[in-house]
Formats: C-alpha cells, sequence, structure tokens
C-alpha cells in the first residue's frame, strides 16, 4: 500500500516536471487538460505519434546536455 503511493507520487512529480520543462507551468489547467485529452487521440504508430514522440526525445536530449535547466530522469519499474 504505502510503496503504490510513493510510485504514484513520484509519477505525478515526473509528470508535473515534465509540465515545467515544456514552459506550462503557468498556464490554464483547462488548456493544458484539452492539449492532453487531444494527445491521448493520438494513435501510437501513426506518423503523428512519432513525430510528437520524436520532438519530446529531443528536448531530453537538449535538456540533458544544457547543465543550467532541471533535468527529469526517467525510470522503467
Amino acid at each position: 500500500m504505502m510503496a503504490d503511493r510513493k510510485r504514484e507520487a513520484r509519477e505525478k512529480f515526473l509528470l508535473g516536471g515534465i509540465v515545467v520543462r515544456a514552459g506550462l507551468s503557468k498556464a490554464d489547467r483547462a488548456f493544458l487538460l484539452g492539449g492532453l485529452l487531444e494527445l491521448a487521440s493520438v494513435s501510437p504508430g501513426t506518423a503523428e505519434h512519432r513525430r510528437l514522440r520524436d520532438i519530446g526525445e529531443e528536448a531530453f536530449k537538449a535538456g540533458a546536455q544544457d547543465r543550467g535547466s532541471p533535468r527529469i530522469v526517467e525510470t522503467v519499474e
């Protein structure tokens, strides 16, 4: 039970970091949710999914090279 809560808290922390990394920390919550719902409708394996994933991969790589910005480290559990 406690391990599940810790895992959930860590997941929320990492997702919040992604929002900050994207420069959306001050964005309207409804706007963010609307954008995420749109993203959820993009089917995995499609050209649009690959395009968006590539953009994200490049952003993670750029952040890892930039020592001045916070880094988000994904872990596979």
